[in-house]
């Protein structure tokens, strides 16, 4: 069930007495959180107009910023989504999200002359993404080897102030109560846990006869890689795609046919073929994008 409801089904409206200022009253949101994303777009440009005439620290401008961050959470939630299948908690997620979001309404303008959701989704992916990367393991290991990982920890430390020295494979198998072959396994799966910097400096010449880093000895970044999050956000959308719309986008784009090849092919004008993949291609990007609540 959707739960972005239009202004007057949220009971939102604007108040006969509002927070003042010294252009008028702001509109008084009684649930932010309730305006439907359509809704909260043209709102944000109206609170973003006087957010950036109020004075940092008063009243009004904390009212303005505060109900901005209210309002624009389903953008927070929407991208979230797309991490939902990385394991961690959502919520965690969604609040790290908010700081991204924080941040965007913090440094948006209006002269920018950008849709705000445009501008925020990169400040708020951006944000969720490095929590992953400071939080995650350094490469995917199963849980029940980052479980067995930290009772390895455990083991190694007793042993150790035990014995006054590092401990044996077989001397931890014994304390674990595990196989030889399980503690091997955990300790390689340990390696997991944290990856070298492609920064880090290396003992030896570099490749000109500088310090050498670990990024010399690597092959070059693949830029196809950076389309994968793409293609994998993408898909949803082509999915919900008519029939006719997912030929055109695979006879242009797959099949490489021109316009007057496409319009041939479905008996209509290269010119009608035109306008359909530009309302394609605008619908497809309003969704990368972020646009929720548009038909």
């Amino acid at each position: 069930m959707n739960t972005a409801v239009s202004r007057s089904e949220a009971g939102v409206m604007t108040k006969a007495a509002g927070t003042m200022t010294d252009d008028g009253p702001l509109p008084g949101i009684e649930q932010p959180r309730a305006v439907a994303p359509r809704d909260a777009r043209e709102l944000s440009r109206q609170f973003f107009n006087r957010l950036s005439t109020l004075e940092e620290g008063t009243h009004e401008y904390q009212y303005a910023r505060n109900t901005l961050i209210e309002m624009n959470i389903s953008l927070v939630r929407f991208a979230a989504g797309r991490f939902r299948n990385r394991g961690d908690d959502m919520e965690d997620i969604v609040q790290t999200g908010m700081i991204g979001l924080i941040k965007a309404i913090d440094r948006f303008d209006l002269s920018r002359e950008v849709e705000f959701t445009s501008f925020a989704l990169p400040y708020i992916v951006g944000e969720i993404k490095r929590f992953f990367r400071d939080t995650t393991w350094a490469v995917h290991v199963p849980r029940r080897l980052q479980e067995l990982r930290v009772e390895l920890a455990k083991a190694r430390e007793e042993l150790a102030s035990r014995l006054d020295r590092e401990p044996s494979v077989a001397e931890l198998a014994t304390l674990m109560n595990i196989s030889h072959s399980e503690v091997v396994e955990a300790q390689i799966a340990a390696n997991g846990y944290n990856s070298s910097s492609l920064d880090a400096a290396l003992t030896g010449d570099g490749p000109e006869g500088g310090e050498a880093v670990l990024a010399d000895f690597i092959g070059v970044e693949e830029e196809g890689l950076r389309l994968v999050e793409d293609f994998h956000a993408l898909a949803p959308l082509m999915a919900e795609l008519g029939e006719r719309d997912r030929q055109i986008i695979h006879m242009r784009f797959v099949e490489e046919a021109t316009q007057a090849e496409i319009g041939e092919r479905l008996g209509c004008s290269q010119m009608h073929v035109s306008r359909l993949i530009k309302r394609i291609i605008a619908r497809l990007r309003e969704g990368m994008l972020g646009e929720l609540g548009c038909a």
